[in-house]
């Protein structure tokens, strides 16, 4: 029974990260009801911690996606409530993104909460003998997983703040790391996904706890592992790295077919007591309250017959907020229940793509015109140098990917923020987010 309410401290702390708006202190789980975990970690204890993992990466999704999708200018978020979504993160007239803000301090706190309690859930495994309730594979199959998520969340955080950096060496939450810079947290994210893989390699046939529906087809340590894969071909062309992403590719799920474009791993949300809705949506035609209105631009600049365009819909009246004027509802998440992809087959050929420019020109076509005939186009007939074709697979990423939280990060990468739209004449496109306030930095 003591250790039943051990386990609902510790979930109640994860879920704590959830509903305040403000700057907050976490509970310390360093304390006596993790030591509890500590001596007899038995497999409904990690079932359960494992659980809270899945959870507590998914809270603040909602702000991290509207960070990277403001401010790569695919869409607006209204909130008649809270002007910082249309001042700050737009940089209008002389605002700035303040570093004691919810935009920043949540998302960020959300990630490192999750890295901590996985680094948590490693510890026990590591501080006792668990041989009489997990075998070596299953223990394996269990650091593989865990370590693929920290390094996953990492990546996140690393995409809000780009060249300030990150805290990487966070195992100690006592002793923590420095600051390191973008160069070197890449290295290191890729270094923790190369362990993970490795220890999903001798992870045996099966995890020692399940997981969401999210993860079907990829629930077993091997399966997972070409997930792995996948997320180490990502971080490998954010090094700029072609060749480690072709690599990292051959070894995921990449699937070069116009028909399997959405096959991948998911956070998937409920309207449960106990669980999250998906933050991504707001029902068609709603108002200044809460809205995502479409940067006119993802529009005009489309081709025409691109069958992407369903991802936004026409709202019965424009709307306004901000001198900014909109007439179309994002509507990628069409309900409250629909999941949110970590990474899917549809990134990958456009990656594949990405990682032929310089290496072989008629796959990167091939993996170009893939996606164009997924979408009701033409294959592609333009200049096949370099730049047109580096330029093409961004126009792609840009439709394929579309509130996704990648546009903003591929403009940055290929040094193109300043072809970004402004809908005002005193707007900024900023490149990065400051290290939050509450890191004392």
């Amino acid at each position: 029974m003591k250790k039943q309410i051990y386990k609902i401290l510790f979930l109640l702390a994860v879920a704590g990260t959830l509903f305040s708006c403000e700057v907050e202190e976490f509970s310390d789980l360093n304390n006596p009801e993790v030591d509890a975990f500590n001596e007899n970690l038995t497999r409904g204890d990690l079932q359960d911690l494992v659980g809270g993992v899945l959870y507590s990466s998914r809270t603040r999704l909602g702000t991290y996606y509207d960070d990277c999708g403001v401010i790569g200018r695919e869409y607006w978020r209204f909130s008649s409530s809270d002007p910082r979504f249309t001042s700050d993160l737009l940089g209008g007239e002389n605002a700035v993104l303040d570093n004691n803000t919810f935009y920043i301090t949540q998302p960020w706190a959300s990630r490192y909460r999750t890295v901590k309690n996985a680094n948590l859930i490693l510890g026990f495994l590591e501080a006792q003998d668990v041989s009489a309730q997990f075998t070596n594979a299953e223990v394996n199959a269990t650091k593989g997983f865990l370590q693929t998520f920290i390094a996953y969340e990492l990546l996140l955080n690393l995409n809000l703040t780009d060249a300030n950096g990150i805290r990487t060496d966070v195992s100690d939450s006592d002793n923590l790391g420095p600051f390191v810079s973008k160069t070197q947290a890449l290295s290191d994210i890729r270094s923790m996904l190369e362990e993970a893989a490795g220890n999903l390699g001798n992870g045996g046939s099966a995890f020692p706890f399940s997981i969401t529906s999210g993860f079907s087809g990829f629930d077993t340590p091997a399966s997972f592992l070409s997930a792995n894969r996948a997320i180490s071909a990502r971080v490998a062309a954010y090094q700029g790295d072609m060749g480690a992403t072709r690599t990292f590719l051959s070894g995921s799920f990449l699937n070069l077919s116009s028909s399997d474009l959405s096959t991948g791993i998911y956070h998937t949300f409920s309207l449960g007591a106990t669980d999250i809705s998906n933050p991504m949506f707001f029902p068609l035609n709603a108002t200044t309250a809460g809205a995502r209105i479409m940067e006119p631009s993802f529009l005009t600049d489309a081709e025409a017959g691109d069958n992407r365009l369903s991802k936004v819909v026409e709202r019965d009246e424009e709307i306004t907020l901000d001198d900014l004027t909109g007439n179309y509802d994002v509507f990628l998440y069409t309900s409250q229940e629909s999941s949110i992809p970590i990474i899917r087959n549809e990134e990958l050929i456009l990656l594949y793509a990405e990682a032929n420019i310089s290496n072989n020109t008629a796959e990167a076509l091939n993996g170009i015109n893939i996606i164009r005939e997924s979408a009701g186009l033409d294959p592609y007939t333009g200049d096949t140098d370099a730049t047109s074709l580096i330029n093409e697979v961004l126009r792609q990423r840009r439709y394929s990917l579309y509130a996704e939280g990648h546009r903003w990060i591929d403009m940055r990468r290929y040094n193109k923020l300043d072809e970004l739209p402004l809908a005002r004449p005193n707007d900024d496109v900023f490149s990065q987010f400051p290290i939050p306030l509450t890191e004392g930095n």
